[in-house]
């Protein structure tokens, strides 16, 4: 028996620190003062008497009792009960001073008469929370009506003289001798927790699914807080939550009622269940991830970083029905049409109580259902030692991916659960009855549902009978107070109790009330055997295995049988299905059991074919397996491993486990662990068997007697019967209960020997096991670094580690595999693996401390002794004959091409595409292949065959250009499926021209050839100058010219200093000195900053360019540095005139060569020499276009107003409007070079002066020269639809455009909000803006348009007229970045426009690409959801390339449509002013649409223009960090879109664009290689003679003739085309018909319209790429042989497939396949093959007649639209541009958003989550207050309420009148906004219906502010809108009213405004949110309430 009080203490309030300034309680008295033996006193009591502080109160509070629990240090939970009153005290009324006051909040004010709070605390460790309520409420009692019995005899009799007998003990009735009678009843178990209606009292205020959830959470170690008013409450609630635990303990921090003043504690890491009062929920805001639970309100809020793990779907449905039918009984009955009479007696909250711990009991018993089978026995004496198979039990019950399972397992709750359940002869309680029943019961309830209730009836009887034994009620008698007596004014102080007397009647009563005399009345519980349960093999679903049918095992028996036969041939035959077969885990471990029956003793020699056979089939079953071996495979597979073997040679024999060590597996120390527990468990039963003589038992008996004696009685089997009453043997925990039975029994000397003998079997089994994990982990070679498995996750689906090497993430930096720092020293490393798992096995296991030291004294020796014997294995297996393997086939190279390291044999691994494995895109299986990797000059090429020669015979070839190659990296340990083994080395390779090869290098293969490999493929991927590349080393073995003579400028540190004094004199405008030389230099002045600085939203940094670029910022030329100069010979400028690009110059007639003097008339434009040094611009071509009015002299200052000099100049013209097509580079600031460059003298000022003088008179030349600038163009050229007027007008109704295109003019940029005052807004349907200036430059409004309204402009129809005009005047429209156009001074380039337009920066087009190809070549198989289509918007390739359109569209419309010229301006030039100007070129002239035209066009804007195409493709090592850039390719994709939609327009086809991609990154032809036309010249051959081969159709295939073959500067790609074009039609588009195409394209450059291109996507592996044309012909030509030779000359059917051969090659057309058979027909009847070309141009055309006929308005319209919506894209374009600033952002985000941390909580405006906290920081509006997530930023509606607008009816109406009808609503959207549904369709027009409007303050959320709006009232919509303001007319939000429940008015609102009427509140309820609102006055809120409710 125990004590019922340990302590009874007295605390009261501190009245001496009170006077400090701190207010606190304190221990006044304390029995028994000196503290108990076994229980010493908890500190800290005060702070739980008063848990939200010890105050003094104006007012007498009740008398308050609750219980608080204390943890002391041993985790024994101590029960504090509370009874709280108050005392009165006398105080002096006072005011402290000012000081103190503000510093001493609680004593401001003191009256005369204060009331302090005092507790009298029970303190104990029994839970008998109703008695201690009672004791306290009599020693309360007698205190305050002054009973006739003393205080200390009450206290000394609760302390000493009550005792309560133990669980299962009698009813005790006692008397603390205030007259009252008590009982107090013990439990009848001491395991089961008893908890009343607390449980009950749980569900009923959080309901069913909260409960649930919170139980899972508790269970999986979560944190969890509570919070209530109410303390008892509290301690409830966290009570019954760990009662439902049961039978796991909750072992965490518990702490049902924490004090105010310890609230740190909840920020501790670990679990915990507290709970606080709801006061004190301010203080846990920033708790990130604890679940905090409302009982009052009954709610539950878990964090967004916690992941609720829930029950199993099927228990989880299952446990919901009951606790449903349980709960809400009458649920089925509510729908009866006749109702059915109540019961009598409905259940109560007692009986509810216990019916929901019985489904909760059940539901863990069938989650624990087999558990006792995967107990593991390591010792029985002197105490059990039980461990538990966790990945036994979830392999078994299939919940190895269970989150809730897998982490209840790994809870300390079921480590304790297992040590104190585990034992096999315990005292038993319901939860192991239950538990024993469990499975039965849901069988019988599948066949009757009724039995569900009955069951849960009796188990929720007996949870009430173990806590209620005693059927006789006792009536107790328990003094109470008198009524209000605690209201008295006169009050007696609860006086000091005499410490010596209480002491002295504890000490009478403990001397009465000897144990001795009750123990007699207790009969312990008795232990006895534990019943087993079902075993855990039982609950296999039957239905899976159905999948491994007899069929199947029959084939692995069979395959088996053969290998130990010797019949390796039928062996090998059946291998395919075998390996398919151990894909389920029953043939695994069939597979064990085979193996295992061939084993004859402990060692199995096998040949060496039999050996490879054994070691693939385990290796199989290991890699199907996951590395926790739930299903045992390796434990199975550990004593066959080391049991097979063969022999190498003499002395010397390998055994298999060191063919299976590469498996994630052997490196787990859980497997270790657990295996060795399974061992020791067969060895402590085989030590015990001997003692019986019967030792098997029959099975037929599945369940135990409860409450039967532990007699065993076993009966003899007489054989092995195959029925399904399959004897079994006597379980290790059966023999060990029946030792720990008869264990008492035993002599000292038997226990000794039975304790010795165990221990020494666990050391044995340990010795044992140390062997085996050093034969598992110590590597056969261990000359190589040994991997590390410990950083595999153990949940890994896989069982090699393979998956961690293989899963790459595919990021910019991170490689995957193993990192150096895992790699570490082989024995080392199994040393410390197999010491942890000694210590930790043998610890565990209570082996002796001489044993373990033994132990780790034997270790190092058998590593060390181990490691030399696999020396000589390793030695010896080297030498065996290799395996034979498939030849290696040797690839077709190109002429020229050699071999720079022959084949190495690899497997060539399937990647993240689907095509070629057979799988679901179907096909033949062609990866993985095994064949040779070869690196020639040229390619990096794999040629091979499928590794299952049973399901293809193709020979694969996979091969990329070097050149193409973007990165490189060894990739770790790889499993092939069909070799069944692991190979160590593998490389990734990824290509930019959309290729992949994962390759695993062949064992046989070495480190240093697979890094001479990697070497040398990275030597020639990086030559140290382009004449290095194969485009030059392959055609003759030259040495090539240096590049550059300056690239050994800096060679010396002299030289290095005297350049860079040079470039700093420069920079602060010092003129250098002059140099003594004769020879001439020009000195380029340099951008006087960085290009960084200058163009924030430039292309990549070129301030980071390689030292061996050509560019440097001094830029000092010297003349006599030139090769040649094009000046000294007159011919040289005729040969360039002879190029490509300049001929097409003469073709347009824009100009001649021809001197002033010999033209017969003058001409706007001239062919300037002033670059032909390359002095002026060296990235310029060396003529040009210019303005003939413009001097030489004049370009040259002209060109320092540029970026890297590329001035302006002109590259086409159209033929009609005669408007020009200009390009440059971006502008320099002049206000900034003047900063920059300032100097005293005159000098610099005047020479900054006449450069700006010059660029004007530069534009105005080039204006001059455009005719719309004298006149206006006529617009009738085109139709309604085809003109900017007309356009304007249908973009009327959605589009804003400035009051006028030349608003910038007389606005500075950098003007700030403040000098916007005179500055208007003007929304109309989309975001715009409308600026009044103070004077028009060109244009002027019409007088009527300005409206009533204080001049605000309102007539849109004449304002979009307006804003025509005035855009059909500009003549030159410049188009640039927004960053060079704020410092244009407008005035100073009359008739010009300056346009800044969004587009994408190179370093945005290199990450898109790289998304790109990981989108389109995965390197891994991509989960379900990150799909394809996925991938590819997240590149964002489509966006660039629509910006590119829709660029590339304005241009053509401008020049085409307004008859304007066009100058491109962006970044330096070179990157996307290529990219438009071309495409802009493509669509509006059809000679490029030609194979010679678009020659033409790469010659002139690439290659003239000097775009970078060997910085651009990293072609040289020194152009490697800069990284590939898709420039080139972007735009021959953006030309693909286009032939896509008008595939009649273009002379060549997909195959050519493809062509082009592939070979301007290959460094095949020098046509794409260096930087410009100087480089070019350098290198020789930008003036070479064009020479004609002598090409006939007899020429060898080679693609080069003779004389090519001699050139020493390469091939020209034109050369090629050229060659091919004439001899085949391989390039040439059957459909284009040039008679029939528009002479303008605008095709749709909306996303929906863009389509990936297949060069992304497709692949040959017949031949490799097919665009090294010859190579492709000669592969073909080689298959067909074989073909031939195989067949017998015999022609087969041939199946093609979309990713092995080319569907052009092998299905072509009609067209080529009638070319070809007219060829294969002249060839056979002997006549000379005519040329195709001739052929075909002899086809005479169709003959269309043209057929006229009425064409209806809805035909016209479909024909227009697709030009409507291109020029609408161009007046987007224009009007975007010219609204800078604030105006600009609302095409794109009219917000102003900015990072905001939120100090008290807020809601999201958009999705009204949380947001607060310093980790959720959130975007918030400077301009509206607007609040949201970052991720929600982009999804917000755009309508910033600074953005207003009003508008007059009148104007409103005329101008719908102008909007040209249905045409308005098609316009397409500016930019890419995603409009708001319901975002600007409010106006304040006379059609809106306003049937109340007023101000009210809205308070959206309780945690929000009071928000004063203007609410509009309309009935018509049924909607309650609001806006910020009366005046705006931009609606913020609306509440629909059909979703509106209730109105009504509300008082005593919390956090209502001050001096606000109480009744001016009213509340409106809707389905989703609830809204509070403030009126001015009573009356005006109950005329909003009347409105409302008439509306609802």
């Amino acid at each position: 028996m125990s004590r019922l009080a340990d302590y009874f203490i007295i605390v009261g309030y501190d009245h001496e620190k009170e006077r400090g300034g701190t207010s606190c309680g304190k221990i006044i008295q304390r029995f028994p003062e000196k503290d108990w033996d076994d229980c010493p006193c908890t500190q800290g009591i005060e702070l739980f008497c008063q848990p939200q502080g010890w105050a003094l109160s104006t007012e007498r509070q009740k008398p308050t009792f609750f219980v608080a629990v204390l943890t002391d240090i041993d985790a024994d939970r101590h029960y504090c009960a509370c009874l709280t009153f108050n005392e009165t005290i006398a105080m002096t009324p006072s005011k402290p001073d000012d000081v103190d006051g503000d510093e001493q909040e609680p004593t401001l004010v003191h009256h005369s008469l204060m009331f302090a709070p005092k507790s009298l605390v029970i303190v104990s460790r029994l839970n008998y929370f109703e008695t201690f309520r009672n004791c306290l409420g009599i020693i309360y009692t007698a205190y305050l009506d002054n009973l006739d019995v003393q205080l200390e005899t009450l206290a000394g009799n609760l302390l000493g003289c009550v005792h309560v007998p133990p669980p299962g003990g009698p009813q005790v009735r006692f008397s603390i001798g205030a007259g009252d009678r008590q009982a107090l009843q013990p439990p009848l178990s001491n395991t089961l927790p008893a908890t009343k209606v607390a449980v009950a009292m749980l569900f009923k205020q959080l309901g069913i699914h909260n409960c649930l959830t919170l139980f899972c959470l508790s269970i999986t170690d979560h944190k969890i807080l509570f919070h209530s008013q109410s303390y008892s409450r509290l301690t409830e609630a966290c009570h019954a939550l760990t009662a439902l635990q049961f039978p796991l303990k909750y072992n965490y921090v518990y702490i049902p009622i924490l004090p105010a003043a310890l609230i740190e504690v909840l920020s501790t890491p670990t679990p915990f269940i507290a709970g606080i009062h709801s006061s004190l929920t301010y203080d846990i805001c920033d708790l990130l991830d604890v679940i905090i639970v409302d009982l009052d309100g009954g709610s539950m809020r878990i964090p967004e970083c916690v992941n609720t793990p829930l029950l199993p779907e099927e228990i989880l449905k299952r446990v919901k029905r009951d606790l449903t039918m349980t709960l809400n009984s009458d649920l089925l009955m509510a729908d009866f049409a006749f109702q059915m009479p109540s019961p009598k007696k409905l259940p109560s909250l007692e009986q509810k109580d216990k019916e929901i711990r019985a489904i909760i009991i059940r539901m863990i018993c069938e989650l624990f259902t087999g558990y006792r089978s995967c107990l593991t026995l390591i010792r029985i004496h002197p105490d059990p030692v039980i461990t538990f198979h966790k990945a036994n039990f979830l392999g078994h019950k299939g919940m190895v991916e269970d989150d809730f399972v897998v982490r209840v397992l790994d809870g300390m709750g079921f480590n304790s659960f297992v040590a104190e359940r585990g034992p096999p002869f315990r005292v038993c309680d319901i939860f192991d009855e239950v538990y024993a029943t469990m499975q039965d019961q849901l069988r019988e309830e599948m066949d009757n549902p009724d039995k569900v209730h009955e069951h849960l009836k009796e188990l929720a009887h007996q949870l009430y009978v173990n806590e209620n034994p005693n059927p006789q009620p006792y009536v107790q008698k328990v003094p109470k107070p008198t009524e209000g007596s605690h209201e008295r004014i006169h009050q007696p102080q609860f006086h000091e109790l005499d410490m010596a007397r209480v002491q002295s009647i504890i000490d009478e009563g403990i001397a009465k009330h000897s144990i001795k005399n009750k123990i007699a009345t207790v009969r312990p519980h008795q232990p006895r055997r534990v019943p087993m349960g079902p075993p855990i093999t039982s609950l296999a679903d039957r239905q899976k295995i159905v999948d491994n049918n007899a069929r199947r095992l029959e084939v692995l028996r069979n395959c088996v049988n053969f290998i130990f036969e010797n019949k390796i041939s039928e062996a090998r035959i059946i291998f395919p299905a075998v390996l398919r077969a151990l894909k389920s885990k029953v043939a695994r471990l069939s597979l064990t059991q085979e193996l295992s029956h061939h084993i004859q003793s402990n060692r199995a020699m096998l040949e060496h074919q039999q050996f490879d056979l054994v070691v693939r089939l385990l290796n199989s079953a290991l890699q199907n397996d996951s590395c926790m071996d739930e299903n045992g495979v390796a434990a199975a597979i550990l004593p066959i491993a080391t049991t097979f073997c063969r022999k190498l040679c003499t002395g010397v024999i390998q055994f298999a486990y060191t063919c299976v060590q590469e498996h994630a597996v052997w490196g787990n120390l859980h497997f270790w662990e657990d295996a060795f527990s399974q061992d020791v468990q067969k060895q402590i039963r085989q030590l015990y068997l001997p003692y019986y003589e019967e030792h098997l038992v029959l099975s037929s008996r599945n369940t135990y007697d409860s409450r039967s004696s532990t007699q065993s009685s076993w009966e003899e089997s007489k054989r092995r019967s195959k029925s399904s009453f399959v004897p079994r043997e006597i379980g290790a925990l059966e023999i060990a209960a029946e030792q720990l039975r008869t264990w008492p029994n035993l002599t000292e000397e038997e226990q000794k020997d039975m304790v010795s003998n165990e221990e020494s079997t666990v050391y044995s089994q340990a010795i044992h096991y140390a062997n085996r994990m050093v034969y598992m982990r110590v590597p056969l070679d261990c000359s190589k670094a040994m991997k590390s498995f410990s950083g595999l996750d153990a949940e890994s689906n896989s069982n090699s580690n393979i998956t961690a090497s293989l899963a790459e993430s595919d990021s910019f930096d991170a490689e995957s595999g193993f990192d150096e720092s895992e790699v570490s020293d082989v024995g080392s490393t199994v040393m410390r693996f197999v010491t942890r798992f000694v210590d930790k096995v043998c610890n565990e296991s209570g082996v002796t401390q001489d044993h373990i030291k033994a132990l780790h004294q034997m270790i190092p020796g058998v590593v060390t002794m181990h490691m030399e014997t696999l020396e000589a294995v390793h030695k010896e297996s080297k030498r065996l004959p290799p395996i034979q393997k498939p030849r290696i086939l040797t690839p077709t190279l190109l002429p020229g091409e050699e071999f720079i390291m022959e084949g190495l044999r690899v497997y060539l691994q399937p990647d993240g595409r689907e095509e070629g494995t057979g799988a679901n895109m179907g096909g033949p299986t062609l990866l993985p292949a095994e064949g040779a990797i070869f690196l020639t000059t040229y390619r990096i090429i794999f040629k091979g065959t499928p590794c299952d020669p049973l399901a293809c015979e193709q020979v694969v070839v996979r091969c990329l250009p070097v050149s193409t190659l973007t990165r490189e990296k060894k990739i770790g340990v790889q499993y092939l499926q069909h070799l069944d083994q692991c190979l160590q080395e593998g490389l990734q390779i990824r290509s930019s021209v959309f290729q992949l090869m994962k390759i695993a290098f062949d064992e046989e293969v070495n480190s240093d050839s697979v890094e001479t490999f990697r070497k040398l493929m990275n030597k020639v991927r990086n030559p140290p100058s382009v004449f290095n590349t194969f485009a030059f080393t392959g055609q003759l073995p030259i040495q090539p010219t240096p590049l550059h003579k300056q690239k050994e400028k800096n060679a010396t540190l002299k030289q290095f200093a005297k350049r860079t004094l040079l470039r700093t004199a420069r920079k602060a405008g010092i003129k250098s000195k002059q140099s003594n030389r004769n020879t001439k230099k020009y000195v380029l002045p340099t951008p006087p900053m960085s290009r960084r600085s200058m163009s924030p939203k430039s292309s990549d940094s070129e301030s980071d360019r390689p030292s061996s670029e050509y560019y440097d910022d001094l830029s000092i030329i010297d003349e006599s540095e030139f090769l040649t100069s094009l000046t000294a010979d007159p011919k040289s400028v005729e040969k360039l005139m002879e190029k490509a690009g300049y001929m097409d110059y003469q073709r347009q007639s824009i100009a001649s060569l021809s001197s002033s003097s010999q033209r017969s008339r003058p001409e706007p434009f001239r062919i300037s020499t002033v670059n032909t040094s390359f002095t002026v611009c060296r990235s310029y071509p060396a003529l040009l276009i210019v303005p003939s009015s413009v001097t030489d002299e004049s370009i040259r200052k002209l060109a320092r107003t540029h970026r890297q000099y590329r001035f302006p100049v002109v590259t086409w013209r159209h033929q009609r409007t005669k408007a020009l097509l200009l390009r440059a580079s971006g502008f320099h600031s002049r206000g900034l070079m003047g900063m920059l460059k300032h100097n005293t003298s005159s000098g610099t000022a005047s020479g900054e002066t006449s450069s700006s003088v010059e660029q004007e008179k530069y534009f105005s030349s080039i204006v001059a020269a455009t005719p719309n600038s004298s006149r206006m163009f006529d617009p009738s050229f085109s139709d309604s639809l085809t003109s900017l007027d007309s356009l304007m007008m249908v973009g009327t109704e959605s589009i804003s455009v400035p009051d006028t295109p030349d608003m910038l003019r007389k606005s500075s940029p950098y003007r700030t909000s403040s000098s916007k005052a005179g500055s208007k807004i003007k929304t109309l349907g989309r975001v715009g803006s409308f600026r009044e200036k103070s004077r028009m430059s060109t244009t002027s409004l019409d007088p009527g348009i300005l409206g009533r309204h204080s001049g605000i402009l309102d007539s849109r129809g004449d304002l979009i007229n307006n804003s025509v005009k005035g855009l059909q005047r500009i003549s030159l429209y410049v188009l640039g970045e927004k960053a060079q156009m704020k410092g244009i001074k407008m005035e100073s380039f009359p008739r010009c426009d300056f346009i800044p337009v969004d587009f994408y920066e190179v370093r945005h087009i290199k990450t898109s690409f790289k998304k790109l190809m990981r989108a389109c070549v995965p390197s891994a198989i991509q989960s379900t959801e990150n799909s394809f289509y996925k991938a590819i918007e997240e590149s964002e390739w489509l966006l660039q390339i629509h910006n590119v359109l829709q660029l590339a569209g304005a241009t053509v419309d401008l020049l085409d449509v307004q008859g304007s010229s066009v100058m491109i301006c962006l970044e330096d030039g070179w990157d996307v002013t290529s990219q438009v100007l071309c495409i802009a070129q493509i669509l509006l002239d059809p000679f490029y649409r030609t194979i010679e035209g678009f020659k033409t066009l790469i010659e002139k804007e690439w290659l003239s223009f000097g775009h970078r195409f060997t910085h651009r493709s990293s072609q040289t090592a020194a152009n490697q960090a800069s990284g590939f850039a898709p420039i080139f390719l972007q735009f021959l994709d953006t030309v693909h879109q286009i032939h896509r939609q008008f595939p009649l327009s273009f002379e060549y086809n997909q195959y050519f664009l493809k062509f082009m991609a592939y070979h301007h990154v290959s460094n095949r032809f020098r046509t794409f290689m260096l930087d410009n036309e100087f480089e070019r010249m350098e290198a020789g051959w930008l003036l070479e003679e064009k020479k004609t081969p002598k090409l006939d159709d007899h020429v060898e295939e080679t693609g080069y003739s003779p004389k090519h073959l001699q050139s020493s500067h390469g091939t020209s790609v034109w050369e090629y085309i050229e060659k091919h074009h004439r001899r085949s039609h391989v390039f040439y588009n059957f459909l284009y018909s040039p008679e029939e195409q528009q002479h303008v394209l605008r095709p749709y450059s909306n996303l929906a319209n863009l389509k990936v291109w297949d060069y992304y996507l497709t692949e040959d592996l017949a031949h490799g790429p097919s665009y090294d044309i010859e190579v492709v012909n000669r592969e073909i030509r080689q298959n067909e042989e074989h073909e031939i030779i195989e067949g017998m000359g015999l022609e087969r059917r041939k199946i093609i497939n979309g990713c092995y051969d080319n569907i052009l090659l092998k299905q072509p057309d009609v067209f080529r396949w009638q070319l070809q058979e007219i060829h294969k027909l002249e060839t056979d009847l002997g006549h000379l093959p005519q040329k195709w070309k001739v052929l075909w141009d002899k086809l005479e055309s169709p003959n269309r007649e043209a057929v006229h006929r009425q064409v209806s308005f809805n035909t016209q319209l479909i024909r227009s639209h697709g030009r409507s919506l291109h020029k609408r894209s161009t007046l987007e374009i224009l009007v975007k541009g010219k609204m800078l600033g604030e105006a600009a952002k609302m095409f794109s985000q009219p917000h102003h958003f900015e990072k905001h941390t939120y100090t008290t909580p807020a809601y999201c405006d958009f999705c009204t989550h949380v947001l607060w906290g310093l980790v959720k920081t959130g975007m918030h509006c400077t301009d509206c207050g607007y609040n949201c997530h970052e991720r929600c930023m982009a999804h917000v509606p755009k309508n910033c309420t600074k953005l207003k607008s009003v508008t007059d009816t009148s104007a409103s109406s005329s101008t719908l009148s102008k909007a040209g009808g249905s045409e308005a609503s098609s316009v397409s959207r500016v930019g890419n906004i995603h409009e708001n549904g319901h975002m600007y369709e409010q106006y304040s027009s006379s059609g809106e219906h306003r049937t109340h409007e007023g101000y009210l303050y809205k308070r959206g959320a309780l945690l929000k502010g009071w928000k004063q709006r203007w609410f509009v009232l309309d009935s018509m919509k049924h909607q309650l809108r609001y806006y910020d303001a009366m005046e705006d007319s931009n609606c913020k939000g609306f509440i629909d009213l059909s979703e509106v429940i209730s109105v009504m008015q509300i008082r005593n609102v919390p956090g209502a405004l001050k001096k606000a009427d109480e009744n001016a509140f009213f509340e409106l309820k809707t389905m989703r949110r609830l809204y509070n609102f403030l009126a001015s006055d009573s009356k005006s809120a109950q005329d909003w309430i009347d409105k409302i409710q008439s509306c609802i």
